[in-house]
């Protein structure tokens, strides 16, 4: 047994002993008087990109016309020795306009040989190989980073050339210490692939897995091109509160706090829309915003309690309006962002060059289940509908709700091309206008993706009285045990007193969106920081 605890201890020893011989090293570094943490700049004239494509550019410019030498026939030594007459010729004609360079980045790799190393230098746009030598960089400095480790962070200057292995690297003149790594990064074949550790050390994700860089770099150019896409049409961007005495716009549970300075409790958003409408009201006529709003709620694939909306409001125009903006939106950003309208999200090819389907959501489920509800007069009518196609339902549930049960179960499966399902039943639509035909209906759609919903866009209530009458029905609501009803906001009300236009608004689940654009599995995988339960 004593044996068996010493095998079991045997790897952490290995570790604690390798992490003190790091900062063993540093103390070396410091009493020597380089320590590496007082440096406090280095100029980065190139990123790995950069130096590759320019100096490729520059080798076709000045090696035009230039023809492998002719090996057939010849020894082996011979031959090699022709190939290294030919890469001296180039690399002379290349050194004769050098590509001077100053990079920046961690140390991924290194292979040490006498008086001469390569080591891998990874910065954000890649990694690209740099030679170091002892005749170029100093015998002090040579030294200094044979003893240095994986991790370590360096500033290298010098300029480009190809190897003759046919590697365009850079050959440096100067390699300076910037920061000394005193953990030791995950294995190199294997990286880190525990999906928890990735998500809770997001910053080791980043450097041992590219793929995982390349989707928070791609979704930062999602939501360039999203504002560049509304410049364009003339919205304004604005910020909201997010903390709230009354967080209403979505049927969600908030998160509650108390604001010491005013003794009062408030609540985190869990919306945009509230606030965004008062600047509608107060004459600014399109407007969005892009932020956090936080939903007291599970996780899962497609939920975190905290994520990221944008919603948009545009006076004088109504649902059909919001249906042209966001099919155009959704065009243009597969376009600029993956190259083309026809995506791939795991076997699945999404067409957004095609027009999207239009169902109302009375026709989805007569298509998908096969029940009219528009013949369906009561809700005790709906009820027995629902009983007898096993949908659980509450007491307190109206027609209106039983038919978005009904939906959420036979429906939202068979949606994967892009698809507006529209006309939603008054009953849960508190914020919506009436549709003039059918007063049971609101003007309403979202869009539904892969089966997932992607956003959420009404013609406004803008009639403070109907309004008024709404909010009352969701106080009764939530006085019934509906934690997710709104609350009356009494000033919201006097703003629509005061007259807000006729006007279209939607939201869209930003996370969502960049998980169907970079082809990720879960949300969390396009979150930096993920929601997590504490390890402590």
């Amino acid at each position: 047994m004593a044996q068996d605890n010493a095998n079991q201890n045997a790897p952490q020893q290995d570790l604690n002993q390798m992490l003190q011989i790091r900062r063993d090293k540093l103390k070396e570094l410091q009493n020597n008087g380089k320590d590496p943490f007082v440096v406090t700049k280095f100029d980065v004239t190139y990123h790995s990109d950069k130096v590759k494509a320019e100096y490729e550019a520059l080798e076709s410019e000045l090696l035009a016309g230039r023809t492998a030498p002719n090996l057939e026939g010849l020894e082996e030594q011979e031959a090699r020795q022709v190939s290294k007459n030919d890469y001296n010729e180039r690399r002379a004609i290349m050194d004769a306009q050098p590509i001077n360079v100053r990079i920046a980045g961690r140390m991924m790799f290194k292979r040490v040989m006498g008086k001469a190393s390569f080591c891998n230098i990874q910065d954000l746009k890649g990694r690209i190989q740099v030679y170091v030598s002892k005749d170029s960089v100093g015998e002090d400095s040579y030294a200094d980073f044979k003893k240095s480790d994986i991790g370590d962070i360096f500033g290298v200057e010098g300029f480009a050339f190809r190897t003759m292995t046919g590697e365009v690297s850079i050959h440096a003149h100067s390699i300076t210490l910037l920061t000394k790594s005193l953990q030791i990064l995950p294995e190199k074949f294997h990286g880190l692939t525990d999906t928890d550790a990735r998500y809770r050390q997001r910053y080791i994700d980043l450097i041992m897995n590219p793929e995982s860089k390349d989707v928070f770099v791609k979704r930062s150019q999602i939501i360039k091109e999203i504002r560049k896409f509304l410049d364009g049409r003339d919205f304004m961007e604005v910020e909201t509160p997010m903390l709230v005495s009354n967080a209403g716009g979505a049927a969600a549970r908030p998160f509650e706090t108390h604001y010491n300075a005013l003794d009062e409790d408030v609540k985190l958003r869990i919306s945009l829309e509230l606030y965004l409408k008062r600047l509608i009201v107060g004459g600014l006529e399109r407007v969005y915003e892009i932020g956090r709003v936080f939903r007291n709620e599970g996780v899962d694939t497609r939920h975190n309690p905290e994520f990221t909306l944008m919603e948009l409001y545009q006076a004088y125009t109504d649902y059909e309006g919001m249906m042209e903006l966001t099919e155009s939106m959704f065009k243009y950003l597969a376009e600029k962002v993956c190259g083309t309208s026809i995506i791939k999200y795991g076997d699945i090819e999404i067409d957004f060059g095609k027009p999207f389907e239009r169902l109302t959501m009375n026709d989805a489920i007569k298509k998908y289940a096969g029940i009219d509800f528009d013949a369906v007069a009561t809700d005790d009518e709906a009820k027995a509908l629902a009983k007898e196609h096993h949908i659980e339902y509450e007491e307190r549930h109206t027609k209106g709700d039983i038919i978005n049960l009904f939906f959420e179960e036979y429906c939202e499966k068979n949606l994967i091309q892009p698809t507006f399902i529209m006309d939603h039943p008054l009953a849960i639509s508190p914020l919506t206008k009436k549709k003039p035909s059918d007063p049971s209906k609101v003007e309403r759609f979202e869009l539904f993706i892969n089966t997932w919903e992607m956003c959420n866009a009404y013609s406004e209530l803008n009639d403070p009285i109907d309004q008024r009458e709404r909010f009352a029905a969701q106080d009764a609501a939530f006085e019934a045990g509906d934690e997710e009803a709104n609350h009356t906001d009494e000033d919201f009300l006097n703003a629509l007193e005061i007259g807000m236009p006729p006007t279209g608004g939607i939201g869209y689940g930003i996370d969502r969106l960049v998980m169907l654009l970079t082809d990720s599995p879960a949300i969390r995988d396009v979150l930096l920081f993920p929601t997590m339960r504490s390890n402590n």
